[in-house]
This record gives structure tokens, C-alpha cells and sequence, in this order.
């Protein structure tokens, strides 16, 4: 009997359109952690939520840049996982929707990558709007044009997401015969809320150390994703 690794890959090599639904889970081979588990960036801090919210930004800029910073890796490269979706991109129609912001899926080469919260290597003065390179933002976060106060471009708690954003994710799953998501316990929403836009015929793939809610049929592989696209 062929086993669920098997089975999921002959599935994304038969495919002709995937989209790939990542979390943190697909960046934590490149060193970048993720944020929940016992070695995650909310581990042992209060609140959290608030560190990251609309709110400590506008109220408590100095405590918001401090926690920020510490999730800039930018040394970090793209690993097996990353590689391998942009591999498939050059001979299939592949989408990448992707809650990380860390940008590796870009710098992989994959061509077609809406990153849902946004970049943090996507700065800008909240003032006069002019955009900042992050090594000046990692040395101060206030503008040197204008002493306004800099900020990375993602979606912080209580903000909204970019309606192109959403458009484009839910007409590349509207059109997907492959829903492959990795590395994401895929309780956040509405990210995880895009599933149910697939088209109904198309084959929901999880790669992912921990199984995960999801009402839709779906061939789970239980295993870290570096291994999975290492035997693609």
C-alpha cells in the first residue's frame, strides 16, 4: 500500500495548478522562529497581542519597536521548502499565500507570492509616506528627512488586511485542482477562513508536524516540511 508521503507527492507532481498555504512552520529550517511553541517569539512575554498591535504602535512606539525588531532575520536564507515551490512554479501554475513575513518565498524565485500580513523588509515613514530601507530602520525609528516615525508594512492586530490581497488569494484557490497548506496550525483567521473559496473538486493536501482543524477532506502528512519537500 502506497503511504500519505507517497501519495501527496504524486499528487503535486500530477497537478497542473497548487496553490501552497504556508506558515511559520515552512521558515523555521532557515533559523527564523515561529511564534507560538515553547521556542517561539511569544514565549514567556505578557500580552504579546498588544506588543503587536495598532495600538502599543501608536501609543507606546519605543515599546513596539523594541519587540519588532527582534523579528527581522536578515540573514536568513531560503530553504528546501521555499526551493522547492519555486521549482514547481517553473513548470506549473503555482500561488503562494503565504501568512509568513519574511519574504523568503520572494526571494526563492517563486513569481506568484501574496504575503496575507504583509513584509517587515517593506518600511515607511508613517509621516511623509516616503519609504525606508530596513538597516536605517534597524538603527533608529524615527525618519532622518522628517523625524517621523517608521513602520514595517504588515498587518498588526487590530489593523485590516489588503483587499487585493484577499481578491487574488481567493481567485487562485477559486482555480486550484491542488490545495497544498505547510507549517501553519491554521487557527488564524481569516487566513485560514480562505479554504473554503477552493473549488469544490480540488484535493486539500497538510504537511504539518501537528495535525490541524479542517472540515474539509484532506490527506494529512505528519511530518516537518523541510523532510517532506527534501523527497520531492
Amino acid at each position: 500500500m502506497i503511504d500519505l508521503e507517497e501519495q501527496a507527492i504524486e499528487i503535486l507532481k500530477q497537478a497542473k495548478n497548487i496553490v501552497f498555504m504556508t506558515g511559520a512552520g515552512v521558515s523555521t529550517a532557515s533559523g527564523i522562529p515561529d511564534y507560538r511553541s515553547m521556542t517561539g517569539v511569544y514565549h514567556g512575554v505578557d500580552n504579546p497581542e498588544y506588543l503587536l498591535s495598532h495600538t502599543c504602535l501608536k501609543r507606546e512606539p519605543d515599546v513596539f519597536y523594541q519587540f519588532v525588531k527582534q523579528l527581522y532575520h536578515p540573514s536568513a536564507k531560503p530553504n528546501v521548502i521555499h526551493k522547492k515551490m519555486a521549482e514547481l512554479s517553473q513548470t506549473k501554475q503555482v500561488g503562494i499565500v503565504t501568512q509568513n513575513i519574511d519574504d523568503l518565498h520572494i526571494k526563492a524565485g517563486s513569481p506568484n507570492v501574496v504575503s496575507f500580513h504583509g513584509s517587515l523588509y517593506d518600511c515607511y515613514c508613517q509621516k511623509c509616506g516616503q519609504s525606508v530601507s530596513v538597516s536605517d530602520y534597524m538603527q533608529i525609528m524615527y525618519h532622518k528627512e522628517c523625524g517621523g516615525i517608521i513602520r514595517p508594512n504588515v498587518v498588526l492586530y487590530e489593523e485590516g488586511l489588503s483587499e487585493s490581497n484577499i481578491e487574488t488569494a481567493i481567485s487562485w484557490l477559486s482555480q486550484a485542482d491542488v490545495v497544498c497548506i505547510v507549517g501553519t496550525t491554521f487557527q488564524v483567521y481569516p487566513f485560514s477562513g480562505l479554504i473554503h473559496y477552493r473549488k469544490p473538486d480540488s484535493q486539500v493536501i497538510v504537511i504539518n508536524k501537528e495535525p490541524i482543524s479542517l472540515m474539509e477532506p484532506h490527506l494529512l502528512v505528519q511530518q516537518k516540511g523541510e523532510n517532506f519537500f527534501s523527497n520531492i
